[in-house]
């Protein structure tokens, strides 16, 4: 087996993953507990470690986007809930069965289909409050009578989901109001209508960290549960690092890189560091101010990523050698680059950039307890 470290790496705290798993549980209301968002590999994290330690820790609900990913966990041995939050077709019922995972109903046609499937399956009703994205309008109560009716559907939750709720402005912090008005409504009416909604969730990170608790049964945390929010009760869960391949000691006036991007305006000295955008960094880092930190220093990245490298200007850095580690994510000493700095140079969100980390980089795990 070669060695993980050997190229370009990813690794895993889990120690600091089961710390933002309790400081977000003590953020909810008594009698709500965290259902764990694990798809996308759980953000680039690795879904099956990261569910078996948070198992340690009392988490018993998880969320998967597809059907695929919720078969692999229950392979793996997770146990608990497992809520496919994406369309599964109704040709898959029998898997969904097969494999004990509650299915998300997108609309009534949705559900209509699933119990034609003819297949006893456990669902939970997704409500569009306002996100327009998947749900049955919350409003739409025929639409909710009838799939109650439904003979091979078992409704074991009720939930919506908050588009605006990570913003605290004051009409985003209005329209997330109406949207938890609209799913409190309709969850009323079916207690009164004689209907259980199950298992009550609306909050996802957003709604964790921005509103006051919520009389719900659970709340999905994903992005905050890996520690990349601007939260200083959050620890970041994943470092990214790569090798420095070789050093370039340029005159002044010399060029390097695709389109001879990098111009060395004085003698300059470049580190090529063996990751690239095939690894999942964003090819426009090193023209938005991305850098590295190497022998405890920021170091910028120049010139145009490679697919597989990328230049670092280490001229201010004395004693950089092949084999020596750089931090593209990450802390060395009390320097730091959050994956939220990443995002922002490149426009983006977190949870883009992580679930774009490429499969080739290596893995190590601290698994700590």
């Amino acid at each position: 087996m070669t060695d993980p470290k050997s190229r370009a790496w990813k690794e895993i705290d889990l120690d600091a993953l089961a710390h933002n798993a309790r400081t977000l549980q003590g953020r909810l209301a008594p009698g709500c507990d965290l259902m764990a968002v694990v798809k996308a590999d759980a953000y680039g994290h690795g879904a099956v470690p990261v569910a078996k330690r948070l198992e340690q820790e009392g988490v018993t609900a998880f969320a998967a986007a597809c059907l695929e990913e919720g078969i692999a966990l229950r392979q793996s041995g997770v146990k608990g809930l497992i809520l496919i939050l994406g369309y599964t077709p109704w040709k898959a019922a029998p898997l969904l069965a097969r494999w004990h995972l509650t299915q998300t109903v997108a609309d009534e046609e949705h559900g209509r289909s699933l119990n034609d499937a003819g297949v006893p399956i456990r669902v939970h009703l997704a409500l569009d409050t306002g996100m327009h994205r998947l749900g049955i309008p919350a409003e739409d109560t025929a639409a909710l009578d009838r799939l109650y009716g439904m003979e091979h559907l078992e409704v074991t939750g009720v939930f919506s989901h908050l588009c605006v709720s990570d913003s605290l402005t004051p009409e985003d912090r209005d329209y997330t109001q109406a949207q938890l008005d609209r799913f409190y409504a309709a969850v009323d009416w079916l207690r009164q209508n004689g209907y259980d909604p199950g298992a009550v969730h609306i909050q996802a990170s957003g709604g964790i960290l921005n509103l006051p608790p919520q009389p719900c049964d659970y709340a999905r945390a994903g992005i905050a549960l890996y520690g990349a929010v601007k939260d200083e009760g959050l620890r970041p869960v994943l470092a990214v690092q790569a090798r420095v391949a070789c050093v370039r000691t340029l005159a002044a006036g010399e060029r390097a890189g695709y389109g001879l991007e990098f111009h060395a305006e004085r003698e300059a000295r470049l580190a090529v560091l063996t990751i690239g955008y095939a690894d999942g960094l964003p090819r426009q880092l090193p023209q938005s101010g991305g850098r590295v930190l190497l022998h405890g220093q920021f170091c910028p990245m120049v010139g145009r990523m490679c697919m597989d490298q990328l230049f670092v200007d280490v001229t201010d850095v004395p004693g950089v050698s092949p084999g020596d580690a750089a931090t593209m994510i990450g802390q060395e000493g009390e320097l730091e680059i959050r994956v939220t700095e990443l995002a922002q140079r490149c426009g983006t969100i977190p949870n883009e950039l992580l679930a774009r980390l490429g499969s080739r980089l290596g893995w190590v795990i601290h698994r700590g307890k």
